[in-house]
């Protein structure tokens, strides 16, 4: 039985985003102990986010979304602060207890979704609409920088009877290399189309000063280098960054009351999240069955015929930590037919100026992964878009965009949120 987010929120006022803010970036995360570590095209080569905590980097986030939302938080009483953090990354128990001071959350409610921040942008938008809050704060992190273990941590989380017993050294990374394989199978997408899915977001990359793996690479360069987990190479898998975001979302009445009118406002039109089998053996490889059906139900709040996107959606920030993502999820979204990926991104269709814009940001590929905080970085890119303030990466005419993240490995979980100027 699936139950739907709008089966069980009231259809109340339209919830909007009236603040964003993010630190860190571009001064990116180390890459050891990571695959793509051998990438040596990366533009910028600056570690100083090392220097800061994940408090400091909230912190700078926070009173960035506070100042552009006009707010100040402590004088809300009607508000509810969500962090996304996951126990492991943190590497203390019970995290959210180190949340409330940098947010300037003390003595006010604050709850942890462990999950992307995607997740917490639907919690957040729940609360408004059920009339709890008038206000809800977002914020979700990475601080890889810190972390020394990480393929320990994604091998922790498989099934340690069935999976990770079979070999306590195995790589992660093999569930990628499954997927990527049985995905080109079955739907006929080419391997090629893989690689200048790499090409184009690392080059969108360039225009984004939030970048830390841009670069102007050819597709034969990307087939060329190391194999992690076969067909998949090291330049296409994603490499780590530090960041953190913060999104004040309101109520329709306190967003007017916050910035006077309407402009400026990126609206939430629909909301959807699944989670699949947690079992590895039990799942379809080929299709990412989360993205369809947390799509259906965001398509279907938002008043969007499923058959006609492309009047309805301008822009898609959507999941590239691997190349090979990409292709499946806009499959999965109905961006096009199944099998029609690899032709899109081949002919120029998902480039910044094409007819679908796809990951104009650059994505997990050209910006960096971000763990938890890789849902809010799409949200962020998309509303500078709708807001008109992309600088160099703008779409033009930017309506409606489309954002969808997934967990990451070894999960089968996703979200998606329509986003709107109107």
């Amino acid at each position: 039985m699936i139950i739907e987010v709008m089966d069980i929120i009231p259809k109340g006022e339209r919830v909007g985003i009236v603040g964003i803010g993010y630190a860190g970036f571009a001064e990116r995360a180390s890459t050891k102990d990571h695959p793509s570590n051998s990438d040596t095209t990366n533009t910028n080569t600056s570690t100083s986010t090392t220097r800061y905590s994940y408090k400091e980097l909230m912190f700078l986030a926070a009173r960035m979304a506070y100042e552009d939302a006009g707010i100040i938080v402590r004088k809300e009483d009607r508000i509810s602060f969500i962090c996304c953090t996951e126990d492991f990354w943190e590497g203390n128990m019970i995290s959210d207890e180190y949340m409330p001071d940098q947010l300037g959350a003390v003595l006010r409610p604050l709850c942890t979704v462990a999950a992307d921040g995607l997740y917490g942008l639907i919690t957040g938008f729940m609360q408004i609409r059920s009339g709890l809050v008038d206000v809800a704060v977002v914020e979700a992190h990475s601080k890889l920088s810190d972390v020394v273990s990480r393929k320990e941590i994604v091998r922790f989380a498989l099934d340690p009877v069935y999976i990770r017993g079979i070999n306590p050294d195995i790589d992660p990374y093999f569930i990628a290399g499954l997927e990527m394989n049985r995905f080109l199978y079955e739907t006929g997408n080419s391997r090629e189309s893989c690689a200048n899915v790499v090409s184009k977001n690392k080059g969108n990359a360039l225009a984004n000063p939030r970048a830390c793996y841009a670069s102007n690479v050819d597709s034969s360069t990307v087939l060329s280098s190391p194999v992690v987990a076969y067909p998949l190479t090291s330049m296409e898998v994603s490499n780590y960054a530090d960041a953190s975001i913060v999104v004040v979302l309101a109520s329709e009445h306190k967003a007017r009351m916050l910035k006077g009118s309407t402009n400026g406002i990126v609206w939430i039109d629909g909301v959807g999240l699944c989670s699949d089998t947690p079992w590895i053996h039990d799942r379809d490889l080929a299709d990412a069955t989360y993205a369809s059906l947390a799509a259906e139900m965001a398509y279907r709040m938002a008043g969007i015929e499923i058959d006609e996107l492309s009047k309805y959606i301008d822009l898609a920030e959507i999941d590239d930590t691997f190349s090979y993502k990409e292709l499946q999820h806009m499959e999965a979204l109905r961006l096009c037919r199944k099998g029609e990926a690899s032709m899109l991104v081949n002919e120029g269709c998902t480039a910044r100026d094409g007819d679908m814009p796809v990951n104009p940001s650059g994505g997990s590929l050209g910006v960096g992964y971000l763990v938890e905080a890789t849902g809010m970085h799409r949200v962020l890119e998309a509303t500078l878009q709708l807001r008109g303030s992309a600088g160099s990466m703008q779409v033009q005419g930017a309506r409606r965009a489309l954002v969808q993240s997934w967990r990451g490995l070894p999960t089968a979980s996703g979200a998606v949120v329509i986003l709107s100027n109107q």
